[in-house]
């Protein structure tokens, strides 16, 4: 079982800087700024918790929306489960206290800084 729950984690990690590129790419047509690079010091505990308790529902929502992308039935109905699941997911991180900028720096800083990962990894055990 934990196994498990560390692969789903782990998923939803890889997930939410994937997910949210479209989001990125909005914001990038909006004029908005693009989310920054930060490090470890710059995420306080309860930001890192947040983004381990959105990542493990993001993790739930994306294997939802997964299973309804295999039985759509063409192009157009593939693209409006992905947005409908793009949606539901930037809800679930705003949900959390984070906003999708903040989500997404955790989740590249979390790839790029295997100490970062670890902390995460606990507080989503915890």
């Amino acid at each position: 079982m934990k196994q498990q729950k560390m692969y789903a984690f782990l998923a939803a990690v890889l997930l939410s800087v994937g997910v949210m590129i479209s989001v990125a790419h909005a914001q990038q047509d909006s004029g908005v700024p693009e989310t920054r690079q930060m490090n470890s010091a710059d995420f306080s505990d309860a930001q890192l918790k947040q983004f381990a308790e959105a990542s493990q529902e993001i993790a739930t929502v994306s294997q939802d929306y997964t299973e309804q992308l295999d039985t759509a039935e063409d192009e157009a109905a593939q693209q409006a489960v992905y947005t409908e699941a793009n949606e539901k997911m930037v809800e679930v991180v705003e949900d959390s206290g984070l906003d999708v900028d903040t989500f997404n720096t955790i989740g590249q800083a979390i790839q790029q800084d295997p100490e970062l990962m670890s902390r995460v990894q606990e507080m989503a055990e915890s």
